[in-house]
């Protein structure tokens, strides 16, 4: 199992295959002040890899709200659950969009966004104006 650091080539093949969005919230990193960061779905204190299968492309917010986490409370249920691993889940089966409201579907969806805290009011705002601007969402899901 690989925890060693992540290579320049490891950084672009995620930017490229993420569409230069966040893999949790789906803010293009031109639209931040702070650049994109790799994210371990799986962190290494949990010996996550440091393969491409484990590794997302994240904006800044999602990468630090998520941490190492693993899993979270669905806020509806009170289970604990895993959150969305953005290499083994596909973003439309856990959420949708409602204007600049990302709706969670699942309790795996409920979970991240919550923690990722995805509908804060500034990250509202920003999705918003975005929006407006025809700059989001900019990936197909």
């Amino acid at each position: 199992m690989s925890r060693g650091r992540i290579t320049p080539t490891q950084r672009q093949s995620l930017r490229i295959l993420a569409g230069g969005c966040c893999e949790y919230c789906g803010l293009h990193e031109e639209d931040c002040c702070l650049p994109h960061e790799v994210d371990h779905a799986v962190a290494g204190q949990h010996r996550g890899e440091t393969a491409q299968k484990n590794l997302a492309w994240a904006c800044f917010h999602c990468n630090r709200l998520k941490g190492p986490n693993l899993a979270s409370i669905d806020p509806r249920t009170g289970e604990l659950t895993r959150l969305f691993h953005p290499r083994y889940d596909h973003w439309e089966e856990h959420y949708q969009m409602d204007g600049a409201r990302i709706v969670p579907l699942t309790a795996i969806g409920r979970s991240t966004a919550e923690l990722l805290r995805f509908n804060a009011m500034e990250r509202l705002a920003l999705r918003e104006a975005l929006l407006a601007a025809g700059r989001y969402p900019r990936r197909e899901y």
